[in-house]
């Protein structure tokens, strides 16, 4: 994990720093953005190959379309229902009004609904691209953190995934009014998607799913609750990611309280699971219990 974190945090935040400040590209474009989404699977496939040689039998590669196909349809469909509650929740706070207009204009002329319908039809292309994060974090980070300890190994991952973004703070890709807060915010939206990640790897065993579902989260959830909130209503950015977080956590309890009530093996791919053992039930032979 060591060697992992330092190949990854190293050349990332490196090439972060180098272009923006040295070279003076923008990393709101796509191309400069690709070099630093790809570092965590990187990185990972260095240690698997070189580092520990333990290889990618429970890396999740595998599609596993059969199996998981209900859990390809959640993270397809699950950042669009994200986006229309935390619409409503603007709209029931108070600070939005229903108005696509800047969709619209941001989609040059194309109507709302239509630029919509072409963002979700682009996800799947995209989720490849996605996957150069989620073979880093959920595939390989996540189960090697805490082992037996999902909760803390999910909270730990999501801090960790949530400060390799932080350098995008100061190099021009987000800018947060109160830097400090404006983190803290972000930093809470990492969690509750990490959270969601988790359950849909777990579910599904395969990181293409967490990948589809990554790239709907920043190309539906963020991309359309952004325009609509920070150029339609005004908001600035660290509200916007409270509002968008907000629907998350809300899944995120239903989710804990679900699995209270109808515990689930909680493995990871590639994982072999021991079948449980009934404990054998001596009598009693405390003669006052008679």
């Amino acid at each position: 994990m060591a060697a992992f974190l330092v190949i990854c945090f190293g050349a990332s935040w490196a090439y972060v720093f180098t272009v923006r400040f040295a070279c003076g590209l923008s990393l709101e474009n796509p191309l400069v953005q690709l070099p630093f989404g790809f570092m965590p699977a990187i990185a990972a496939t260095v240690v698997r190959r070189w580092v520990t040689k333990e290889g990618f039998a429970d890396s999740g590669l595998r599609l596993r379309l059969r199996s998981a196909w209900p859990y390809y349809l959640v993270a397809w469909l699950g950042p669009l229902v994200l986006t229309a509650a935390t619409m409503g929740l603007a709209a029931a706070l108070g600070l939005w009004t229903p108005d696509f207009t800047p969709l619209r204009d941001f989609a040059g002329g194309m109507p709302a609904w239509a630029f919509v319908v072409v963002l979700m039809l682009v996800l799947p292309l995209l989720t490849p691209i996605y996957g150069g994060e989620e073979f880093g974090w959920t595939s390989y980070l996540r189960p090697r953190l805490s082992p037996g300890r999902s909760a803390k190994a999910t909270v730990l991952t999501g801090l960790i995934w949530a400060s390799w973004h932080y350098p995008l703070a100061f190099a021009g890709y987000i800018e947060f009014p109160g830097v400090l807060v404006g983190l803290l915010a972000w930093t809470v939206s990492f969690q509750f998607q990490e959270a969601l990640l988790v359950w849909l790897y777990v579910r599904s065993e395969s990181v293409w799913v967490v990948s589809l579902a990554h790239a709907g989260n920043n190309m539906v959830l963020s991309l359309v609750s952004g325009i609509l909130l920070s150029e339609g209503a005004g908001l600035e950015v660290t509200p916007v990611t409270l509002l968008m977080t907000a629907p998350m956590a809300v899944v995120c309890a239903v989710l804990a309280l679900r699995g209270k009530l109808r515990p689930r093996d909680g493995g990871m791919p590639g994982q072999v699971r021991k079948p449980a053992v009934r404990p054998t039930r001596f009598p009693s032979t405390d003669a006052s219990l008679d």
